[in-house]
């Protein structure tokens, strides 16, 4: 009876109406009773105890009391006025303060009645006052529902606007459970609730929105969030296991000569033991009758691309067709060159497909391909069209997935009759929780050491007062025969600014780096493509010393001779930027370095960001930190920012609970993967009623 009570609307619960039904639906996305009871409080306020005013402490914290109002009296200052109240107990005297309403204060008051009062102390010319203080009457507050601990709920302005407060959203919290009686249907088998000491779901709502105790609110967090976070692990777990069972893989039964030739001739460099470990990984999945669906993950510079190469060698020697599909066209056009220069005497024939490629070059390429003569095709979303027809595409390889909608990729599945095997390579290091929670259906592979040689990139904070010192160091580096990258912010909505920005940039550098000694290079992004092209490989060839540049350079441009990175206002990128721009150095034999230049104010954050860098090159634990400090849904990019709206979970401080809920999700699938077992009709209702929901999981690609 109470499943159907929970989708009644909003508007029909006493004291909400159909216009702050519409605000709820609006602002909170609460439609139902379901909805209200799954809006969950963000802190707690402790009202278990009463203080004294002899005990009060000049910290501004928020405290209880008990005592009466001896008098009261109106003040006036330079705008308008202040009531004051007296407040006493046995033990002192303190002043209430109100600014406004206080007419109805004035006559709703009553002396020398005991109250319970309730706000933020504030010490001031040597007394303690209370700025608009919660009022009760003691005998009021005997009678009361007893809420030691009192919730605050997430609030928005236009929610205050139309007055709805944290106490009304209390009052309909009690109003939900009094006609709900509070008792809600259980949503976990009673052996899970049994192996983890849970709360029953009844009680694990009751004490979120009214702890008895901070004991009990602890278990009923813990119970929540358990329970989202096993239902989203249970489904990513149950499609990969669904996959591997329905989704034949295309048979990659052999190692031939191609791989073992590339391998023990061409390769040039030994590759690290992680490079190897990541290509065992993969021709497991090949060779398992399964469609392989793997993330490989790899810092900045880790030799992803090798991997890659050797991987389409294989599907090469069992007779199929590879592709790679790059986001930008500066990107797809750098693999395929390095891929070239990899495969140069091979045999092996190559081909790039980019927006720009011209329709004399399409043609035959097209034609190639269809009879399968063309074996490896690199390129942008033109590889998507419906004109690219493969003969027998076997694998599949795309490069910053995140770049890429859900539509766009499964255009590449249905390239084949039988999907191809695919591999998502990223060079963003994502931390595992997220890992976990956003590709938990994809199986992993980490390259998580550089290959030999790689110098560690030096990297230091500098202020804007040292810029001297720091262009005199970039002349030492370009009279070695070095070049630098100069990189200012660009943020969209303020264009004009950024070219501003960007331009007096170039005025000072080609001021004190003049003609002819010098030569800089410029992109930004209002170029057209054929000059930011021509600029850009003015630079590569090494003809201009300097690029200034906005961050169109952040992916995947490749210049060994490039030695420094200097990235202006630092403090107005992210992490993960400044970790990617600092990847476009290091690329060479020579000690490489990265200077974020910043002002001298600097947000606590702006700080974390700076010292980070300067610690450490590791990416991983660079997304850790970003992670930490930005939260999961802006980690993704916009594409995917609405990816984890967590009910009461939090990906980072619930990492614990993440890895408990995925432990017991794989458990459950593997003892009953069709949840048909009768202790698990619970957990199969709920998977059935959370998968109609449009929630979290349409999210999960």
């Amino acid at each position: 009876m109470n499943a159907q009570l929970l989708q009644t609307p909003i508007a029909y619960l006493k004291g909400v109406g159909p216009n702050r039904a519409e605000t709820l639906r609006s602002e909170l996305g609460i439609a139902t009773f379901s909805d209200l009871l799954n809006f969950f409080p963000n802190r707690y306020i402790d009202k278990t105890q009463y203080y004294k005013v002899a005990q009060l402490q000049r910290n501004s914290a928020e405290v209880q009391l008990v005592g009466k109002i001896v008098n009261i009296k109106t003040i006036d200052q330079k705008k308008g006025k202040r009531l004051v109240a007296t407040f006493v107990d046995d033990t002192g005297t303190m002043e209430l303060v109100w600014f406004r309403g206080q007419k109805w204060i004035r006559e709703n008051l009553k002396l020398n009645t005991p109250y319970v009062i309730f706000g933020k102390c504030n010490w001031f010319n040597n007394s303690f006052s209370m700025p608009h203080p919660e009022m009760e009457l003691v005998s009021e507050h005997k009678n009361g529902l007893k809420i030691a601990m009192q919730p605050v709920y997430p609030s928005k302005e236009k929610l205050s606007n139309k007055g709805i407060t944290n106490r009304v959203i209390s009052k309909w919290m009690q109003q939900v459970f009094m006609e709900t009686k509070g008792r809600f249907s259980e949503s976990l088998s009673p052996w899970l609730l049994d192996a983890l000491k849970l709360l029953s779901k009844s009680e694990a709502i009751f004490n979120v929105h009214f702890p008895k105790s901070q004991a009990l609110l602890a278990r009923a967090q813990f119970r929540l969030k358990f329970e989202e976070l096993f239902y989203i692990q249970l489904q990513l777990i149950a499609k990969k296991q669904l996959r591997k069972q329905k989704i034949k893989g295309l048979p990659f039964d052999r190692v031939g000569t191609l791989f073992h030739d590339f391998y023990n001739n061409f390769l040039p460099f030994e590759l690290t033991n992680a490079q190897k470990r990541v290509v065992k990984e993969i021709r497991a999945d090949l060779g398992s009758n399964a469609q392989m669906n793997r993330l490989l993950q790899g810092d900045v510079g880790s030799g992803k691309t090798i991997v890659a190469v050797l991987i389409m060698l294989l599907a090469i020697d069992n007779g199929f067709q590879a592709c790679l599909m790059a986001p930008t066209e500066i990107l797809a056009t750098q693999h395929y060159n390095g891929i070239q220069q990899l495969l140069k005497g091979t045999g092996i024939e190559c081909a790039l497909l980019t927006g720009s490629v011209k329709q004399s070059v399409r043609k035959p390429l097209h034609e190639q391909l269809e009879e399968g003569s063309l074996q490896i095709l690199i390129g942008t979303h033109a590889l998507l069209e419906d004109k690219v027809k493969f003969k027998n595409l076997g694998l599949a390889i795309v490069d910053e997935q995140h770049r890429f909608g859900v539509a766009q990729r499964s255009k590449l599945w249905h390239k084949n009759t039988l999907p191809p095997h695919i591999l998502v390579m990223t060079a963003t290091p994502i931390p595992r929780t997220l890992a976990m929670s956003l590709y938990g259906d994809l199986d992993i592979s980490v390259i998580d050491e550089l290959p030999p040689g790689r110098k560690p990139i030096k990297t230091v904070h500098r202020f804007d007062s040292n810029r001297l010192k720091v262009f005199r160091f970039v002349r030492d580096e370009v009279k070695k025969g070095r070049q630098v990258y100069v990189v200012y912010p660009l943020i969209q909505e303020s264009e004009a600014l950024d070219y501003k920005d960007l331009m007096d940039g170039y005025e000072s550098i080609a001021r004190d780096f003049p003609l002819p000694d010098y030569q800089i290079s410029i992109v930004h992004g209002q170029m057209k493509p054929a000059d930011k092209d021509y600029e850009m490989d003015r630079f590569v060839k090494g003809e201009t010393q300097i690029m200034v540049a906005t961050t169109v350079i952040e992916v995947g441009v490749n210049v060994p001779n490039a030695s420094v990175m200097i990235i202006e206002s630092a403090e107005r990128f992210g992490l993960s930027q400044l970790h990617q721009l600092r990847g476009r150095v290091g690329r060479g034999a020579d000690q490489s370095f990265c200077i974020l230049m910043t002002g001298h104010k600097l947000s606590s954050e702006a700080k974390t960001r700076m010292e980070t860098m300067v610690r450490t090159n590791d990416g991983f634990e660079i997304a850790e930190v970003d992670l930490k400090l930005r939260g999961p849904g802006n980690l993704m990019g916009t594409q995917q920012s609405g990816v984890l709206q967590l009910k009461i979970a939090d990906l980072i401080k619930d990492n614990a609970i993440l890895q408990t809920a995925r432990h017991y999700a794989i458990k459950t699938l593997n003892e009953d993967p069709a949840l048909g077992h009768p202790e698990n009709r619970v957990i199969r209702d709920t998977y059935a009623q959370l998968s109609q929901n449009k929630t979290i999981w349409n999210y999960i690609s």
